[in-house]
C-alpha cells in the first residue's frame, strides 16, 4: 500500500510518497488538510527543522538560517554567515548541526560560531555537504553530492554518503549513487534511507551493530510525467517514509509534531497530519 499526495504550490507540483508500516490503514496527512503559506520571498529554501519551539530552515543563495516562531508568525534571522548550509539537524547534547555547501560538517557553539566537525576525506575537500541524520548516541550520517562546488575546484570523485563517528572518525559507507541527497533513519535507527536526485530513486540499508549499512536495495522509484527530483526525506513515528518530488523539503513541527513543513523554492509552507513526527 503506498499513498501519494500531490501538491500545487504557485506553480511548483510537490509530489511526496507515503510508504507506510504494515499497521496503517488510512493516510498519514488528511485528504482535505490545508495547505498554508508561512513565510516568502526567500532566495532558494532548503533543510526545514524544528528546534526549541520554533521552525529553523536555510536558504542556500543568501547564505543565511532564518528562523519562523509560529507565536508571531514572523521570520528573521538566526545566523548569517551559514557556510550556505542546506540541511539542519541537532546533536544529543542539543547543539545545532549544519550540512554546509562551503565543504563541510559544523555544529554551533553556544558562542554561535560554527565548529567544523568534517572537512575532507583522506586528505582531500569534501564535496558539499546536502542533508544529515544523527542517531541518539550522536553518530552523523550524511550526504555529499557536488552540488556546491565548482569543477574546478572538486577534489573527491565520488558522491558519497558517510558516516561521522563521535570521536571524528569519518567512514565513506558507500559511492554508489550519482546524487546522494535526502537521507534519514528509521525510528528505531535500524534502517538509513537515503534518496539519489540522479536517478529518482530512494535506496535503504540495514544498520549494523557497528554503525555500518549492509543489504542495499531500492525501496522505492519516483515515477511520472511531472518535472523534478527525490530531495528531502522524513519519516514519523509511525515509520511512514515521506519523499519529495519538485518543490521542497519536508518536515515535522508544531505542536505534539503534528504539523509537515515544506520548503518550496523562495517561500515556506505547512501542513496538518495525522500521524505525529519521529523524534
Amino acid at each position: 500500500m503506498r499513498w501519494t499526495i500531490v501538491l500545487v504550490l504557485l506553480g511548483l507540483v510537490g509530489s511526496i510518497g507515503l510508504v507506510p508500516t504494515a499497521s496503517a490503514q488510512s493516510s498519514p496527512v488528511p485528504e482535505e488538510a490545508p495547505v498554508e503559506k508561512i513565510a516568502g520571498g526567500f532566495e532558494f529554501t532548503e533543510g526545514p527543522f524544528w528546534h526549541e519551539g520554533r521552525l529553523l530552515f536555510t536558504d542556500i543563495p543568501a547564505n543565511t538560517v532564518y528562523e519562523w516562531t509560529p507565536a508571531d508568525s514572523s521570520s528573521s534571522v538566526f545566523l548569517k554567515p551559514s557556510g550556505h548550509a542546506n540541511g539542519l539537524a541537532v546533536g544529543p547534547q542539543g547543539h545545532l548541526l549544519l550540512a554546509q555547501h562551503d565543504g563541510q560538517v559544523g555544529r554551533l557553539t553556544e558562542g554561535e560560531a560554527v565548529e567544523p566537525l568534517a572537512q575532507s576525506y583522506q586528505g582531500k575537500r569534501l564535496n558539499s555537504p546536502n542533508d544529515l541524520t544523527v542517531t541518539d548516541d550522536g553518530t552523523i550520517y550524511f550526504t555529499d553530492p557536488p552540488y556546491g562546488v565548482d569543477e574546478e575546484n572538486r577534489e573527491l570523485d565520488v558522491s558519497g554518503v558517510y558516516r561521522l563517528d563521535p570521536d571524528g572518525t569519518l567512514t565513506l559507507l558507500t559511492d554508489r549513487f550519482a546524487r546522494p541527497n535526502g537521507i534519514c533513519l528509521s525510528p528505531d535507527e535500524s534502517v538509513l534511507y537515503v534518496n539519489d536526485s540522479g536517478e529518482n530513486v530512494v535506496r535503504a540499508y540495514d544498520v549494523t551493530d557497528d554503525g555500518g549499512i549492509t543489504n542495499g536495495r531500492q525501496f522505492a522509484a519516483l515515477e511520472g510525467e511531472e518535472p523534478g527530483n527525490t530531495d528531502g526525506m522524513k519519516v514519523d513515528a509511525e515509520g511512514n517514509l515521506y519523499t519529495t518530488g519538485p518543490g521542497g523539503i519536508w518536515i515535522f513541527g508544531g505542536p505534539e509534531r503534528m504539523t509537515l513543513y515544506v520548503t518550496a523554492q523562495s517561500n515556506v509552507y505547512r501542513v496538518p497530519v495525522a500521524v505525529p513526527g519521529a523524534e
